[in-house]
């Protein structure tokens, strides 16, 4: 059974209430589905899953240090997550606070690596946003990314 890692770091809980919803989503599209804060995430067990769903609250623009350094210890796997199923979410607490930014640089790991991003043409074109505590249009976001991913990583399968 195809398997997706929906992983995050938060301090506030923003982060954390956002990746329960992206695991909404794939599970409503029939993948198996891990939540796990990024810290409980060790490297070598990412080989283990079809694909990937990252969120970190933005500092600086960028995503937190616990993200950035799970993809510096992710370099034992190069060249061996290629192909799998990438996306991002964000939070921040202010419009323009770096969300776009923060997914970006998420995505731009996971293609290090030669995965597949997921975005969309509808809403949150780079990964779900939040300012702030998820509202419910960052929740449908959430929803919908899940899915999405969950499709992609099925449709990777075949």
């Amino acid at each position: 059974m195809a398997r997706i890692l929906v992983t995050y770091y938060s301090r506030t809980g923003n982060t954390e209430e956002m990746a329960k919803h992206v695991a909404e989503g794939v599970e409503a599209a029939g993948v198996e589905c891990e939540v796990k804060p990024v810290t409980d995430v060790e490297p070598g067990s990412l080989i283990g899953y079809d694909g990937f769903v990252i969120g970190s609250p933005v500092y600086y623009g960028m995503p937190a240090a616990e993200i950035f350094s799970l993809f510096d210890e992710s370099v034992i796997l190069h060249g061996r997550l290629a192909g799998r199923a990438i996306g991002a979410f964000s939070s921040s607490g202010n419009v323009g606070g770096g969300n776009e930014t923060t997914c970006m640089a998420i995505l731009q790991m996971g293609l290090v690596h030669g995965m597949v991003a997921v975005g969309t043409a509808q809403g949150d074109h780079y990964g779900p946003v939040s300012v702030k505590s998820p509202d419910d249009r960052a929740r449908t976001q959430c929803v919908a990314q899940g899915k999405r991913v969950a499709e992609l990583v099925l449709k990777i399968r075949g």
